[in-house]
């Protein structure tokens, strides 16, 4: 079942793409972009998703604090989702979470949106859930994620050796790592107390 365009209400808003609240009636794209040889190839998602795990994923669930939050990248002038963003293993005491993009259409490969969505994604990380650090890291063959990751502003923090397991070979991974005081000078804000 396809969602109205007026029923898709943006948490976040950008110039291109707004990040809404993943849909379960959307559950057949994720599932394709979750399946997809090229979509999942350094996502380090090797078992298969069926459509039922996914729409499992997006049931509501018991209260308590999230370790992950997720959003979908919904393209504005084409009216469709294209992938997803968000923070996992959100570690709240510390205050620092890992960062992730995934453009499931590919299409839209190359054109800034995961740069647009990793943006949105930072600055809701630092001004609005008081996090600390935003950590992320990529396969070193897959020049597009770390590329968004530079562009952005991450920091490099080193080479993770044989991180990554791609056909049948042991990769290396870059980390890169985001400072919400980072976040606060080159936008020229200052922190609220």
């Amino acid at each position: 079942m396809e969602i109205k365009e007026e029923d898709v209400f943006p948490f976040i808003s950008g110039e291109k793409i707004d990040l809404i609240a993943p849909n379960s009636n959307w559950a057949h794209l994720y599932a394709k972009w979750r399946n997809d040889p090229q979509v999942r190839l350094y996502m380090r998602n090797v078992m298969p998703r069926t459509l039922e795990s996914i729409k499992k994923r997006y049931e509501p669930q018991e209260g308590g604090t999230p370790e992950h939050i997720g959003f979908t990248i919904y393209h504005k002038k084409d009216k469709k989702p294209i992938g997803t963003v968000g923070l996992s293993r959100i570690n709240w005491f510390n205050r620092w979470a890992n960062a992730y993009t995934q453009i499931g259409e590919k299409e839209y490969w190359g054109r800034d949106i995961a740069t647009e969505a990793v943006k949105l994604l930072l600055k809701y990380a630092f001004e609005e859930l008081n996090l600390h650090k935003i950590s992320g890291g990529a396969a070193i063959n897959n020049i597009g994620s770390w590329t968004v990751a530079e562009k952005v502003g991450f920091k490099f923090e080193g080479i993770m050796k044989d991180e990554f397991y791609v056909d049948g070979k042991y990769i290396d991974g870059k980390r890169y790592y985001f400072m919400e005081e980072d976040w606060f000078n080159a936008n020229k804000k200052r922190k609220s107390l």
